[in-house]
């Protein structure tokens, strides 16, 4: 039984003769949280419409749980729950009572389900309070849980921690893992605060101009720490030997800045190299050593410092 929850192949959108999509193809598995990022004008938006049938493909399929979105629309779609930014709430209702209203449109929901997904986002305490009176991280949560009503096997959230504080981005955080792990169900988060997603996401897919040109997975922090590449910033003497030293022996460019030199490296392997130079005398007066972020990558990307 294939583990592919939405597969997209070779999707492309046109607005008269200007192509907008050009091309995608990726997957995304069950119970994966794949992010989605790319600056404004990128086609993220106009992506996540043509994966729930809110806008036609030019060219290409979506295939969900192995439906085409073009050939078998309804059975297709179903499989879909989405929230996009804020969720409409009705505010003089309480948070049961929103859920009881949107559950009736919907065929076969149980009283026990609503009762699962309230559990599943942990709102038990507040969910016959009204909405109105809801913290906007609650709202968002009530939001997820609207969307996962249904038991879709994938949740598309588009920028879910717009405009929360710390704690509300942690705790939408956590909840978008749990539902991944304990539904299996594949999240699809659509945003542009980088550092949240790459705490939140198993993969991340960078979009530029309508084009895939990365899709990265995201290992655990401290195999990450260890493997990943850091920003080394050395300050030395004399300059010039210790750039053709790394040269030579590492195949490292270092760029010059005032005394110092940077460049990315190993973080396990940095003591070495550092040994080295001071075996080769040349004299250090300082190292400074930063992890090089996803924010680093998607720039280093992009070429642009636009995100959307």
């Amino acid at each position: 039984m294939s583990n592919v929850a939405m597969e997209l192949v070779n999707v492309k959108k046109s607005i008269g003769k200007k192509e907008i999509i050009k091309g995608l193809s990726f997957s995304i598995q069950k119970g994966e949280v794949f992010g989605f990022i790319g600056p404004n004008g990128a086609g993220k938006t106009t992506t996540i419409r043509m994966m729930v049938g809110l806008m036609k493909l030019t060219d290409g399929d979506v295939k969900i749980l192995g439906n085409s979105i073009k050939s078998n629309y309804k059975e297709a779609v179903r499989e879909v729950g989405a929230i996009v930014e804020n969720p409409e709430m009705y505010p003089f209702m309480s948070g049961w009572q929103n859920l009881m209203h949107y559950s009736r449109m919907i065929p076969g929901i149980s009283k026990g389900r609503v009762k699962e997904v309230i559990s599943l986002v942990g709102l038990e305490k507040v969910i016959k309070e009204k909405v109105g009176r809801y913290s906007l991280g609650m709202r968002q949560r009530l939001g997820i849980a609207q969307a996962l009503l249904h038991n879709p096997s994938i949740l598309i959230l588009d920028e879910p921690t717009n405009g929360l504080d710390p704690a509300g981005i942690r705790e939408i955080r956590e909840y978008i893992r749990k539902i991944a792990k304990e539904q299996q169900v594949a999240v699809i988060i659509s945003s542009h605060l980088l550092a949240e997603i790459e705490q939140v996401c198993d993969r991340i897919g960078i979009i530029k101009n309508g084009e895939m040109i990365s899709i990265q997975s995201v290992k655990d922090q401290e195999e990450l720490e260890q493997e990943s590449l850091s920003q080394v910033q050395l300050e030395v003497t004399p300059i010039n030997h210790a750039m053709n030293l790394l040269k030579e022996k590492y195949e490292i460019d270092a760029e010059v800045n005032d005394q110092s030199i940077s460049f990315e490296y190993n973080k396990a392997d940095i003591p070495k190299l550092i040994q080295f130079l001071v075996s080769e005398e040349i004299d250090i007066y300082q190292v400074e050593i930063s992890k090089v972020t996803l924010e680093d990558k998607f720039f280093d990307l992009i070429g642009e410092n636009v995100i959307g």
